[in-house]
């Protein structure tokens, strides 16, 4: 009798692994479709940089070159002042990523841990801010900074990152909120100071969600081609977005060199996501957005 319920037993657990692996096997099957879309143009970029412009237009296409043509990243740096690019995007980025952290955790400890009269008007605002698109208030945004004498200069693309920006404000509020408040009681009965707690308690513990908001500020300035190029006029202030414009002309484009600044531009990106990519998980997951 036993071993005939084992046998049944047996019998139904085979069906339910079966369409386990199944449905493992599709999403699995999924993903890598999902990722070979994704990782196709960037693999297409970095073959073309190495092409010469007779394999660019060849037909039909193939996407490893016959011969590599290491001259197209040569010619890249010599297009354009590439390096003074590279320092006047470096300096935007590394001043707009300390703003931000800087600016936004203040915000938001305040918004998730401090007691104070208007608190939740205060924060349905910022939150309100995130529902306008960037195009809305680009004009009068610019009329603001002309009128104040700042357009032409860097500071138009860096002091509103000290100002604080509504989604990091969000996001490291949802971390905060978290946050025992036990904690919080426990060091201001050991006579702790607010900023005391805030620097020495609160900021340790919110580095995940630190280093994400960092992870984002510099991939949005370092990617950003807009705002560089309503408020920049001298073209030794540029930053690379702007400068790859330099390989259009009115005679064609030069794909290969192009192709090798685009490469060029896109690695130090790269390299930061994947540098901070635990902590940028950890932050995202643990920040009441999963």
């Amino acid at each position: 009798m036993a071993s005939a319920e084992a046998l049944a037993r047996s019998r139904r657990t085979v069906p339910v692994r079966r369409r386990r692996g199944v449905t493992w096997a599709r999403g699995y099957t999924g993903l890598a479709v999902m990722t070979a879309a994704f990782l196709l143009p960037f693999a297409i970029m970095v073959a073309t940089s190495f092409k010469s412009p007779q394999e660019v237009f060849q037909f039909p296409p193939r996407l490893l070159p016959e011969r590599y043509v290491l001259d197209n990243y040569g010619e890249a740096t010599s297009v354009m002042p590439f390096w003074r690019y590279l320092g006047n995007t470096l300096t935007l980025c590394a001043v707009t990523v300390l703003g931000s952290v800087l600016s936004c955790p203040l915000v938001a400890y305040s918004l998730a841990k401090l007691q104070w009269r208007g608190r939740g008007v205060v924060f349905f605002l910022v939150v309100a801010t995130m529902m306008l698109p960037p195009q809305v208030t680009l004009i009068p945004v610019y009329l603001v900074w002309n009128k104040l004498g700042l357009a032409g200069t860097y500071l138009p693309l860096v002091l509103p990152s000290f100002l604080g920006t509504p989604f990091f404000i969000f996001l490291l509020r949802q971390f905060l909120v978290n946050l025992p408040d036990e904690l919080l009681e426990a060091a201001r009965i050991d006579g702790a100071s607010e900023w005391g707690i805030y620097w020495r308690l609160v900021l340790p513990l919110t580095r995940p969600a630190l280093i994400t908001v960092a992870v984002f500020q510099f991939v949005w300035t370092w990617t950003d081609f807009l705002s560089p190029l309503i408020y920049l006029n001298d073209t030794s202030q540029f930053t690379l977005s702007v400068g790859l414009y330099n390989f259009f002309s009115e005679h064609g484009v030069a794909w290969g060199p192009l192709m090798a600044a685009c490469v060029m531009f896109a690695a130090p990106a790269l390299v930061i996501f994947v540098l901070g990519q635990r902590y940028f998980v950890d932050g995202i997951a643990t920040s009441g957005l999963k």
